[in-house]
């Protein structure tokens, strides 16, 4: 990768008579999230003013995704964004964009500071000096080793018919988190680039991620979401080729660990420490792929008395497995539809999700009909829909059989009826029974809006016409609502109410002035 572009001075922050102020805008994953929380409360924590990012600001940052096409050309829109919203801003660049592709970055902004994943603690010297932080001082890490969970922006990507929702048109996220619990893949699926922009699998030790959902919980959080680039790896990375039998058991053997490293702990074995070692309430994953939902998962989950969630994302891509060959994918059809159903035993209730590439080079109107035909057999939540797009440099992109683009849009739009189908139909079911919501935001209505355990949202009213933000709620399930056929409208039947104002402040000051380098 090119080295970083540079400004002739050494970059500093003015000093002006107001605070120096400083916009996020971030693109990408929820490990992507869980990495900028780290540098929000390094800001926060030296007086910098947080903005939205079409506003003036002294600093940018802003953290790319190339999952696809079209995620990398909204990575090079909001560098050009930023530089017009802040023509006379410093602008920090980094993210799995910068990694893949930095010249075209270089390009949308010739004065930005360019850091791939590969540099990010580099990035961090960089606002060492910009915030005119002492040499040596201890700084938060960005390579994995050390995550923040601080009340942040939400800036989770998620792709619909290949868009990408850009992070800074979302709300700030006040009620649950991400910690990043692992990064890096060494599957190299043939279509994806990731493995290249992050490199190979390794675990945050156990002992930070207990840390931070501890940290969580005193600013006030009431859920946490782990993450990871490929999180079912935990703690197995290096141990065994990855996906072979022994890693897939090894994830799930839950065996005690070194609790510096999270080697031989495994993603059970950490989901058992953050049960038995903190108070949080709401635990949720994700994304996590087919083979790693073991046995010994599913135990820690039923187990849990309710504080697992009954919410899966997990991957499927095609419903073909002549198409699941050509990808890379390391399971069959007949696999995750026995997983759907093994979930659906162990777990009363639960919701799955799924992901689906649509178009992938050798699809054929035979193999489509076989993922139509299993996407229709399964008990699903919801569908993620991905329209293939070639990434150069991956394998998939070099094969023979690139379906053409009428036919991909054809498939998307019958892909994406079936995900509304799906979506609709999983939240009739909830109907007559009791759910408990996390309330997140108010709606023009007035009625207040969150996701319950499952994560189907759920509207209702608060008594009085008070704030329900960041309440937990037990909610009878009553109606749909007419205008989104996803959405249940119910009626608050009790409520669990976050901690007072004044002891969150005093929990989130402390968290900050513990993170604050010294």
């Amino acid at each position: 990768m090119p080295e970083p572009a540079r400004l002739p001075e050494p970059a500093r922050l003015p000093e002006p008579a107001r605070a120096p102020r400083a916009a996020i805008a971030n693109l990408g994953c929820k490990v992507n999230q869980a990495e900028m929380d780290a540098v929000e409360r390094l800001l926060r924590a030296r007086g910098v003013e947080l903005v939205g990012v079409h506003e003036a600001a002294d600093l940018v940052i802003v953290n790319t995704c190339t999952v696809t096409s079209i995620a990398d050309q909204k990575s090079r829109q909001a560098v050009r964004r930023a530089r017009r919203s802040s023509p006379d801003a410093q602008v920090l660049v980094t993210g799995c964009s910068v990694t893949i592709d930095a010249e075209s970055l270089a390009a949308a902004d010739p004065g930005a500071r360019l850091f791939g994943n590969d540099s990010k603690e580099g990035l961090l010297t960089e606002l060492a000096a910009l915030l005119d932080i002492p040499e040596g001082a201890e700084l938060p890490s960005l390579s994995g080793m050390e995550v923040a969970v601080a009340p942040g922006r939400s800036v989770g990507l998620e792709v619909d018919e290949a868009s990408v929702e850009d992070a800074f048109e979302r709300e700030i996220d006040r009620t649950r988190v991400f910690v990043k619990i692992q990064d890096g893949c060494s599957f190299h699926c043939t279509y994806c680039i990731i493995p290249r922009a992050r490199g190979p699998e390794r675990s945050v030790p156990a002992d930070t991620v207990l840390a931070e959902v501890r940290r969580a919980q005193a600013a006030g959080h009431r859920e946490v979401v782990l993450t990871g680039i490929n999180a079912g790896t935990y703690g197995v990375e290096g141990r065994a080729g990855p996906g072979s039998a022994a890693t897939r058991s090894a994830a799930g053997t839950g065996a005690a660990a070194g609790a510096d490293t999270g080697a031989r702990l495994g993603l059970p074995g950490l989901v058992r420490r953050i049960l038995a070692e903190t108070e949080m309430g709401r635990i949720r994953l994700s994304s996590i792929e087919p083979q790693h939902v073991t046995d010994d998962l599913l135990q820690v989950w039923a187990g849990s008395g309710g504080r697992c969630l009954p919410h899966f994302h997990i991957p499927l891509q095609s419903g073909d497995d002549t198409i699941l060959r050509r990808m890379g994918r390391r399971y069959d059809a007949a696999f995750y539809r026995d997983l759907v159903e093994r979930l659906g035993h162990a777990i009363p209730g639960v919701a799955v999700h799924a992901d689906l590439i649509v178009g992938f080079p050798g699809e054929d109107d035979a193999a489509w009909a076989r993922t139509s035909a299993l996407l229709r057999s399964l008990d699903l939540a919801g569908i993620h829909v991905f329209r293939y797009s070639a990434r150069p440099g991956t394998a998939a992109a070099r094969m023979v059989g690139q379906v053409d683009g009428r036919t991909k849009k054809r498939r998307s739009a019958e892909a994406l009826a079936l995900a509304a189908e799906a979506r609709t139909r999983f939240a009739a079911r909830q109907l007559g029974g009791d759910l408990r919501v996390l309330f997140e935001r108010q709606l023009p209505s007035e009625l207040w809006l969150g996701h319950a355990e499952n994560h189907v949202l759920v509207e209702a009213a608060a008594a009085g016409g008070g704030s329900l933000e960041n309440v937990i709620g037990l909610v009878r399930a009553e109606s749909i609502d007419p205008g989104a056929p996803d959405r249940v409208v119910g009626r608050l039947l009790a409520t669990d109410p976050p901690r007072s104002q004044a002891a969150r402040a005093d929990a989130r000051h402390q968290s900050l002035a513990e993170s604050a380098p010294k």
